[in-house]
């Protein structure tokens, strides 16, 4: 997809399932611990972001769909100042072309030592209506981004420009953040203990799951505050099924013995 012969492609037509307001829904509070152990049920075990953590000052959850920005190495010929003033510059075209509810996902190689934005590009970005931004590179401006209203996950702060590191190449094309696959539509949720793709194909699927998870583990919590032991709560044997039927009967019949969530 590359129609730049410098710069590489630019890609801003959506083509992948917007997820319903509905399905979102189910996926605002919920935590990532919770996502990757029903990822692990079904054998994916690669969808953590690696290495990255969230740089706002308030604990702000990260919801939306996967919209990508992928770099390449800079090199020193093709990287200069004067590329931002090119209005096809890949980086500010993404800033521009992320559609509302989306989330800009930075693919920098697991480098840190550039900053692959600021806090102009990312108040634009929050201006816009987007839901977030997550890079595995740095971010600049930290203290100004950490006090935005839209949640900002990165692997650090770093004040150098992103041209010194980074060549923006690509976007809306499949790309690694920290480790993790990303494709373009892909759900995005982060939380204080960092960020998780789920695959499009199974977002709809898992926000059912993950409801019912969720509120069992709240009843477990629950339980243990009040000084019970994990054994045979967590997972739960079948007396433990039964009084949580009793209790929450909308959600009973979907936590089964013996297993661990």
């Amino acid at each position: 997809m590359s129609g730049f012969p410098r710069r590489g492609g630019v890609v801003t037509a959506m083509t992948h399932k917007i997820l319903s307001d509905a399905t979102l829904a189910a996926y605002r509070g919920a935590s990532t611990a919770s996502l990757c152990t029903l990822l692990y049920k079904r054998g994916l075990r690669k969808c953590f972001v690696e290495g990255v953590s969230r740089l706002n000052r308030a604990p702000i959850h990260l919801v939306g769909q996967a919209y990508t920005l992928r770099y390449i190495p800079s090199r020193e010929d093709l990287n200069g100042i004067e590329v931002f003033r090119d209005p096809k510059h890949p980086q500010r075209v993404a800033v521009e072309a992320v559609p509302a509810g989306h989330v800009l996902v930075m693919d920098c190689r697991g480098d840190a030592t550039a900053a692959s934005a600021g806090a102009i590009l990312t108040k634009r970005l929050e201006v816009r209506g987007c839901a977030g931004l997550v890079t595995d590179g740095g971010l600049r401006d930290a203290e100004t981004i950490a006090g935005l209203e839209i949640p900002s996950f990165c692997a650090r702060p770093s004040a150098p420009t992103n041209l010194t590191r980074h060549h923006a190449i690509d976007l809306n094309v499949p790309i690694g953040c920290g480790g993790a696959p990303v494709f373009p539509g892909d759900l995005m949720v982060g939380d204080g203990d960092g960020v998780v793709v789920v695959p499009l194909h199974l977002a709809e699927e898992i926000a059912e799951e993950l409801t019912q998870m969720e509120a069992f583990e709240d009843y477990v919590f629950e339980q243990v505050s009040a000084g019970e032991s994990i054994i045979g709560l967590y997972p739960p044997n079948e007396e433990t099924l039964k009084r949580y039927a009793a209790r929450a009967p909308k959600f009973g019949a979907g936590i089964k013995t013996g297993e661990t969530t």
